[in-house]
């Protein structure tokens, strides 16, 4: 029977239609509407994001050379470019909002895993900078001839999956984004040197979790404890207190600072820490890790199409990068569930060229030679899913 269905048509059956349209129903979606219901933009959307188009005009092009295939598709009647530019400047943006973070819900728990064997979940948390026209984009000041917007991350390591995004102006600091993280106890989060707010690291410590941040070079401290026979690579180990009139009233207890030297980049890194419990190595593994946020960013960035917007408003733009989300977890449900031992780069890539063929998922992937694949598009990607 699947056989007889598009590849689109069996992505999109992985997907739950009727949470979907709980949400709809929710914010009042479908008010007044008659043909392109909220299902259907989600879907056209993601059609775009999987086939790789450039544009909204580039993705109509391409929805209607298969106007025919678009019933059985899953996509509804022919999708007009006004009535989705409509869409995506009218809907309201939660919708979205909503059920992408269901999907990274889902996501999470098929793919659970203890990597790293802590008590705990590991997170990172980093921002990207999307640049966009300011003409354009009039709402989006980030300089004087420049606009932009951040999209601020919390990255689940273990599992893969991002689990927390927050929108905002290209203007803010990156630490600002602390005070909206979600955070959880017995958790560990691992931040870069524009996370040194220690108003905020200290809430961490206070909710009984745990932070690993890479230390800016001018920071002031009072060593007072060191370890002693310390492993490999790992210079010092020193319990500290903070010195200075603001970094002291804002974290009134003890440090751990951790020298540690990167072979690899020839380099020596430093970093803070209220877990005491862990090895100084696990603590330079758990920064080490953070680079998978940025692995991330530089994947969405290039085969999930969100640097040239499908409308111009902050919602359209807000829309299309939570479609992005839903998009990135259901590869990742799909490749989980299908246990599929290929990358999220060698699976994007079959899927932009299979979209509209009548073949079985399964027989797609065991059948494709996946090094003519890579040959053919010319490009080694980072591999997020797979260690």
């Amino acid at each position: 029977m699947n056989k007889e269905k598009y590849v689109f048509a069996q992505l999109i059956s992985f997907l739950n239609e009727d949470k979907f349209r709980r949400i709809v129903d929710k914010y009042q979606g479908n008010r007044y509407v008659k043909h392109l219901t909220c299902w259907n933009q989600l879907l056209a959307l993601m059609f775009g994001q999987l086939s790789n188009r450039e544009s909204l005009r580039d993705l109509i092009v391409a929805l209607d050379a298969h106007h025919s295939k678009s019933y059985h598709l899953g996509l509804g009647k022919n999708v007009s470019k006004s009535s989705l530019a409509r869409a995506n400047q009218d809907r309201d943006y939660r919708i979205f909002e909503e059920y992408a973070y269901y999907l990274v819900n889902e996501a999470r728990q098929k793919r659970v895993s203890d990597i790293f064997k802590l008590d705990g979940n590991i997170y990172a948390f980093d921002s990207t900078t999307i640049d966009l026209c300011l003409s354009v984009f009039w709402w989006a000041k980030f300089r004087e001839k420049k606009g932009g917007i951040k999209v601020h991350t919390l990255f689940d390591i273990e599992t893969q999956i991002p689990t927390f995004f927050h929108i905002t102006e290209a203007l803010v600091h990156d630490s600002r984004a602390m005070k909206e993280i979600p955070y959880e106890s017995g958790s560990y989060y691992i931040f870069d040197r524009a996370y040194n707010s220690f108003k905020m690291l200290y809430k961490i410590h206070q909710i009984d979790a745990f932070f690993v941040i890479r230390a800016k070079n001018n920071l002031q401290f009072k060593s007072i404890k060191w370890k002693r026979r310390l492993p490999k690579n790992v210079l010092s180990d020193v319990t500290i207190e903070l010195a200075g009139f603001y970094p002291s009233q804002y974290y009134p207890e003890t440090l751990r600072l951790v020298r540690y030297w990167d072979e690899e980049q020839e380099r020596e890194f430093i970093f803070l820490t209220n877990a005491m419990q862990i090895s100084a190595l696990q603590v330079a593994e758990l920064y080490k890790n953070r680079w998978q946020v940025e692995l991330f960013f530089k994947w969405l960035k290039q085969h999930l199409k969100i640097k040239k917007f499908r409308g111009t408003t902050e919602n359209a733009v807000r829309i299309q990068i939570y479609v992005a989300i839903c998009t990135y977890c259901l590869v990742a449900i799909v490749q989980k569930d299908m246990k599929l031992d290929r990358s999220t780069y060698e699976v994007l890539q079959v899927l932009s060229i299979s979209l509209t063929d009548k073949t079985h998922l399964r027989d797609l992937f065991d059948k494709t030679k996946f090094q003519n694949v890579k040959d053919r598009f010319r490009l080694n990607e980072p591999n997020l899913f797979n260690y």
